[in-house]
């Protein structure tokens, strides 16, 4: 895997994830706090077999924490990785930041054979630096 690919492969996976309406609206909820999986369907009006199913996804994708009730150990509590969120919010940051556009011209194609390819000028690659 090539350079770019790799150091994307990452951001891509948690996106991913992310990607799929219900668990970014379970996701949503979790966000107002602690919840455990019935509230959850009740505020989606999903099926709890369903509900579950995107609650293990984001678990073991490393976004939502687990927690059994210490009463009774059938209940489980369900919380935002807040690691995990601070993780994308970075990674997003540094991906998207407009400071990595470099101006770049074409190194191919058939305005280089004809020797007609645009010339980079000095306030063309000064202001796309800024």
């Amino acid at each position: 895997m090539g350079k770019n690919l790799s150091a994307t492969a990452g951001l891509a996976a948690s996106l991913k994830v992310l990607a799929d309406p219900t668990r970014l609206a379970i996701l949503d909820l979790l966000m107002e706090g602690m919840q455990c999986n019935c509230v959850i369907g009740d505020q989606l009006g999903l099926p709890m077999n369903l509900v579950s199913h995107h609650l293990r996804v984001l678990r073991e994708a490393g976004w939502v924490n687990a927690q059994r009730d210490p009463l009774d150990s059938r209940w489980v509590y369900y919380s935002v990785n807040e690691h995990k969120l601070t993780q994308l919010r970075q990674q997003l940051a540094a991906f998207l930041d407009p400071k990595r556009i470099q101006p770049r011209l074409p190194t191919c194609g058939p305005q280089l054979a004809c020797g007609c390819a645009p010339q980079p000028t000095e306030s063309t690659a000064t202001t796309s630096r800024t």
